[in-house]
């Protein structure tokens, strides 16, 4: 203790310098939008690069679990794919290709930095308007939602993850089309609860839940299993379900593009005007 006053003793000068120094630094960002800026967007790209660092290190120790994961979605692309099935019909089909626009796109990025343990978890992924991210687009993984979007630099993006009190996703029970909202209100990373889905609805242990159109995603992306029916007054079942993906385990994922994004929502927008 006395040779650490005596060092301070020794550089109260430069030590004084220092602080005023940072307070100085301090005060010029918070009062000025630009040098705000500018310390904020430098700071993510020192915290994604860190972020990328640690994440060939944690890689390179999970490529035998994403390998796995990888070949079984290919696996599973494959066999959905039209020349793995065989034609027993006589009939000649010709299908027009001027019938079909292309709705989506997936663009894959690697997951540098993840959280499950908090209320409010995040993802940061190495894809950023180098890529063209975008905020609010949909992320998935190979099996089933990860998030949103929600902030973008040049090379990396933030995302909020399924396991998020502010997260709500339009999801329905794949059977009967009956839809709700999955929201995670802490706890277990591998369940959440499904929503707003009325009493009388036919519901299943087992059964499974999905997107709908209604949300950012693709319609029909897995959101997980039902794992357990209760009820939440006359109206409505409690539901919970177990989360498809595994966010303790998750090292790769797809940024969705939805193309007609912007034609859907001009046309929403003037509908919202209208009832103002």
């Amino acid at each position: 203790m006395r040779n650490f006053f005596l060092i301070i003793r020794k550089y109260n000068f430069f030590i004084a310098f220092l602080l005023l120094q940072g307070i100085s630094v301090y005060l010029l960002v918070k009062n000025n939008s630009y040098q705000r800026e500018v310390v904020v967007s430098f700071s993510n790209q020192i915290t994604g690069q860190i972020y990328a660092a640690y994440a060939d290190v944690t890689d390179y120790l999970t490529l035998g679990i994403t390998n796995r994961l990888l070949a079984e979605e290919n696996a599973r692309l494959r066999k959905a794919d039209s020349n793995s099935f065989y034609d027993k019909s006589f009939k000649l089909i010709k299908v027009n290709d001027t019938l079909y626009e292309q709705q989506y796109e997936y663009i894959s990025a690697r997951v540098i930095n993840n959280s499950y343990t908090k209320v409010n978890n995040y993802l940061t992924l190495d894809a950023g308007k180098n890529k063209g991210i975008q905020r609010d687009m949909a992320v998935i993984s190979s099996t089933g939602v990860v998030g949103i979007v929600n902030d973008v630099s040049q090379h990396f993006c933030t995302v909020i993850s399924v396991l998020n009190s502010k997260t709500r996703i339009s999801s329905m029970i794949k059977k009967n089309g009956y839809f709700g909202s999955t929201v995670w209100s802490g706890g277990s990373p591998q369940t959440g609860s499904l929503l707003d889905i009325p009493s009388h609805a036919k519901v299943a242990v087992g059964d499974t839940v999905v997107t709908t159109s209604f949300s950012l995603y693709p319609q029909n992306i897995m959101v997980g299993k039902v794992a357990e029916i209760g009820t939440s007054g006359e109206s409505f079942k409690e539901i919970k379900v177990k989360l498809s993906t595994d966010f303790q385990n998750i090292s790769y994922v797809y940024i969705v593009r939805n193309l007609l994004k912007t034609e859907r929502d001009t046309l929403e927008a003037k509908l919202n005007a209208n009832d103002q």
